[in-house]
């Protein structure tokens, strides 16, 4: 990842956290003076923005260490542990709201509608502000920062729930609008869950980054003048935006080993692939005319 994109990462996440951390304690007050579970699950869902924007804030800094011996890639990887957890705690949260909005459905409670329309709206517009931010950042390429804005996105849709809510509560006296309203919202914190799980146990797993395609970097390699086969290919990320290829090329002969790799590193460079181990092999068989 380039510096300024990192910088500019670091620096989105470290705004947004200390706006949502702030904005949660008022919410979270304004959500028990007027007894709303959407402002409550609103509040919940931006404590775990909070910790998930301070950790993923954290999985950066780390990522800056240099690496070790031990740690030969150093602790860039972090980033996806970061956004793994962010990923559970987002499922965590929306089983909880899921479990309280049963509660409430069953015996719906008074709601102050005008001090939950007047919080929510506020934290509707802290949240375009948060998310704002993250998207100047690297949300497409950095899944850690991509969890981050999700938690924030699930995080104003929660608003825009408690704020209809609030309206139907307070012209129509439908409270039963409030716990629906965190029902809805809790199907979409759970929707993003999965996903930011789902990214980040791939690139757990060593699977291939979805932008690639191996079968058509496979083909670039084996198009290239002087490559017999291509064997033992692999693909995969060190962390979102970091991919890495390993392979052998089985070389004609009467090449050059050292030309054939400097052609073979500039054509995975339009894979962007810039992190890469080429062992280049001789086709003894072809050698020894045994074909």
């Amino acid at each position: 990842m380039g510096h300024s994109h990192h910088s500019k990462n670091k620096k989105a996440l470290k705004l947004s956290f200390m706006l949502i951390a702030s904005y949660m304690i008022v919410e979270a007050v304004g959500g028990l003076l007027t007894n709303s579970l959407a402002l409550l699950s609103d509040a919940g869902h931006m404590l775990s923005d909070a910790g998930a924007l301070g950790l993923s804030f954290l999985a950066l800094k780390f990522g800056e260490k240099k690496a070790t011996l031990s740690k030969t890639f150093g602790y860039r990887r972090f980033e996806i542990l970061a956004a793994f957890i962010n990923g559970l705690t987002l499922i965590i949260i929306s089983l909880y709201i899921f479990w309280e909005a049963y509660r409430r459905i069953l015996a719906p409670p008074d709601v102050i509608s005008s001090g939950m329309l007047i919080i929510a709206f506020i934290g509707l517009v802290v949240n375009i502000v948060a998310a704002y931010l993250l998207m100047r950042g690297d949300k497409d390429e950095n899944l850690n920062v991509r969890s981050a804005f999700l938690h924030v996105l699930g995080d104003l849709l929660g608003s825009v729930g408690a704020i209809v809510a609030a309206l139907l509560i307070l012209f129509f006296g439908w409270n039963l609008a409030d716990p629906i309203a965190s029902v809805f919202v809790a199907l979409l914190i759970t929707i993003a869950g999965f996903r930011v799980i789902k990214d980040a146990v791939h690139i757990l797993m060593e699977g291939a980054p979805p932008q690639i395609d191996v079968a058509e970097v496979k083909e670039s390699l084996l198009a290239l003048n002087g490559v017999h086969h291509v064997h033992d290919l692999h693909v995969w990320s060190i962390t979102s935006d970091f991919p890495a290829l390993s392979c052998h090329l089985v070389m004609k002969p009467a090449f050059s080993q050292q030309q054939l790799l400097a052609e073979a590193k500039k054509k995975l460079l339009n894979f962007h692939i810039h992190h890469t181990t080429i062992q280049i092999e001789t086709d003894k068989c072809q050698e020894d005319a045994c074909n």
